[in-house]
């Protein structure tokens, strides 16, 4: 049995009020979740109280963009129960999510791993949740240290943007997943 890869969303940016980037962020990396068959989790995305679950949330940004089919993607993410919402991390991300990989261009030596062996984990059946930062800042220090596992996923220590990593890094991941699997 394979694992599955969630593809984390952290909010480095507004914590008060819910902007244009965290609507194109979602409205982006939704399709790539649902191409690549992944999960989707963003982490203190300053949402409308009333928007109270996941499909509250899908419902209601499909309403505001036309980025990833209108965010269509977000919606069927909801529906089949692969779309989640959480409050900023305290201590440690949902364990229920798989072992964190922080993606960085800076990986600490000490706990780097490279997409081919997130991909070796997923298929030993391991879940891992890929967290992204929003935002030029990326990540802070403290999000930095509750990762397992650090990622660069270019090999090269080039920073992309974010929404240009999240397509790379879940490509790259699930590209190796597939070669693995076909391997004779």
């Amino acid at each position: 049995m394979t694992g599955r890869l969630t593809v984390g969303l952290y909010n480095s940016l507004d914590r008060t009020r819910f902007a244009e980037a965290h609507r194109r962020a979602l409205a982006r990396a939704a399709p790539v979740a649902a191409a690549f068959d992944c999960n989707l989790a963003v982490f203190g995305f300053p949402f409308d109280p009333d928007l109270r679950t996941p499909r509250d949330i899908s419902e209601w940004l499909v309403t505001t963009t036309s980025i990833g089919q209108g965010g269509d993607w977000i919606v069927k993410l909801a529906e089949e129960g692969r779309f989640s919402n959480f409050p900023l991390p305290k201590g440690g991300f949902p364990p229920q999510l798989g072992r964190v990989v922080i993606a960085t261009r800076r990986p600490d030596s000490k706990i780097s791993i490279s997409p081919r062996e997130v991909a070796l984990m997923l298929k030993d059946g391991r879940s891992a949740l890929l967290v992204l930062g929003l935002g030029p800042r990326g990540l802070p220090g403290e999000v930095m240290s509750m990762g397992e596992h650090h990622m660069d996923l270019t090999g090269r220590g080039v920073s992309l943007e974010t929404c240009t990593a999240i397509g790379a890094a879940v490509a790259r991941i699930m590209t190796h997943l597939e070669a693995l699997h076909h391997r004779v």
